[in-house]
């Protein structure tokens, strides 16, 4: 448990600290807290779904539609093309 616990706190840590923050779904427990804790943080959140499972009322949340977040579909290299592209004027 104690091994637990300086992981949790070393992954909390990691998102407070980061420029933005990428969730990839279908995610777990863990990926949602970590989200919770950047949209508590005002970080920039890229969510992403390669189905657009983002915006399916049956199983959206409605944290998922929030300003902070950007939703991004497709491929993984789209992905990083998006993240690349708007983080470097993110950053500046």
């Amino acid at each position: 448990m104690e091994e637990l616990k300086a992981i949790g706190q070393k992954e909390k840590n990691a998102v407070i600290e980061a420029d933005f923050v990428v969730v990839l779904l279908p995610a777990g427990k863990g990926s949602h807290i970590e989200l919770g804790i950047a949209i508590g943080n005002d970080k920039k959140i890229y969510l992403y779904s390669l189905n657009k499972e983002i915006d399916n009322i049956e199983t959206t949340s409605t944290f998922y539609h929030l300003p902070e977040i950007e939703k991004c579909f497709g491929t993984i290299d789209e992905l990083v093309d998006i993240i690349d592209l708007k983080s470097k004027s993110f950053l500046s």
